[in-house]
């Protein structure tokens, strides 16, 4: 069942389908309700006149004071047909490293299982026509890392970014699909199947509305998500003006590790990838010379300690700490904003989670998760 979107997700969302209101228009209108500290029952019945009154400018203000809640509440339930969950930046779900990125997406559109959203990702790009040596690299590679339990991010693009995810799923692993196009819409058309199975497999993310249709000034902007959803970006096989490289930039960005396949000089395949080594970008020719570098981090599936036959069940508001938790560390304070308890509540749950191992308390009144999400 997918849940109904909070008054801020569902007025995100509205001001998100707008035409005319980009990312820009809607990080103004933000900044005005935090500063404002305006309650987001309010938001929908705010006039233009009043949004003016507030700094917002006219395109701005137009479209927040002719927003509807009834027709938002519609659009909920007609996304909730179609299987398609909307995220919103407010929302608990929402991936800690896109926050972290210099323009996060307000909404996320997602198909399939979000919880990978904050799995340990990596993405694999590269150009939409590999040599018969970037496919077989791009396979061992892909299909390592996901039988390690590394969940691979690409494009679903022709060529690598469909070689990475099919590796993926043909190893049982974990993969996430980022959509040029709205989540419904299967591009290219040859891979409608592969849509479907990711999105039964995996995970579907798009930043634009069903039955947005591809075209090409949206495919930098998803290459945006690619890098900003992964730990690292490894670049299989890319020419000198090869769109993958716009993944790499943004993956330099936002402070993202960037690999490249080392490729024929002779190839001009591998002019891209050659540039981006010539640059800094680490050599990569298996999933260990990227592995290496997040032993920190994290630890292959075969090196993991196998779970425990017995877990303690955890309550429903133990599971709401996880929920919080597994998104990173987070103060008392902020456990308290998130879950709205009194302190009293909130202390006796945090205390029953490290008694039963599955918290762990850290300086300054920061906890973290160490336990296995049961119950």
């Amino acid at each position: 069942m997918i849940r109904q979107p909070l008054p801020e997700a569902l007025w995100l969302m509205a001001l998100h389908e707008t035409k005319g209101i980009g990312w820009q228009s809607l990080y103004s209108l933000v900044r005005i309700v935090s500063r404002q500290q305006i309650p987001y029952g309010r938001l929908f019945g705010m006039t233009e006149r009043e949004w003016t009154a507030l700094g917002a400018d006219g395109k701005s203000a137009a479209a927040a004071g002719q927003l509807n809640i009834g027709r938002a509440h519609d659009r909920a339930l007609e996304l909730e047909k179609l299987g398609i969950e909307p995220i919103s930046f407010y929302d608990d779900a929402y991936p800690t490293l896109m926050k972290e990125t210099a323009k996060p997406p307000w909404i996320l559109y997602t198909v399939g299982r979000r919880e990978l959203l904050h799995e340990f990702g990596i993405a694999i790009v590269g150009t939409r026509a590999p040599t018969s040596y970037g496919k077989i690299v791009c396979e061992r590679i892909a299909g390592s890392l996901a039988e390690q339990g590394v969940c691979l991010v690409s494009g679903m693009a022709r060529g690598i970014d469909g070689c990475c995810h099919r590796e993926a799923l043909k190893r049982g692993g974990a993969t996430i699909a980022v959509l040029g196009a709205g989540p419904d819409i299967a591009y290219p058309p040859e891979h409608r199947q592969l849509h479907r199975d990711i999105a039964e497999q995996g995970l579907i993310v798009s930043e634009f509305p069903p039955g947005t249709r591809p075209s090409p000034g949206l495919f930098p902007l998803r290459n945006r998500i690619i890098a900003g959803l992964s730990r690292g970006v490894l670049i299989v096989e890319a020419a000198e003006k090869s769109g993958s490289l716009i993944t790499a930039d943004y993956a330099l960005e936002a402070c993202r590790d960037v690999f490249a396949v080392p490729g024929p000089v002779t190839s001009p395949k591998s002019a891209g990838t050659f540039e981006l080594i010539k640059n800094g970008a680490k050599p990569c020719g298996s999933a260990d010379h990227i592995l290496e570098e997040y032993a920190h981090l994290f630890i292959p599936s075969a090196q993991r300690p196998a779970k425990k036959e017995r877990h303690e069940k955890l309550t429903k508001e133990e599971r709401k700490i996880y929920v919080i938790l597994e998104q990173g560390d987070a103060s008392i304070d902020e456990l308290q904003r998130k879950t709205s308890w009194d302190f009293g509540l909130l202390h006796s749950v945090l205390l029953s989670l490290i008694i039963k191992s599955q918290v762990r308390s850290l300086s300054g009144a920061v906890y973290t998760w160490v336990g296995e999400p049961n119950g």
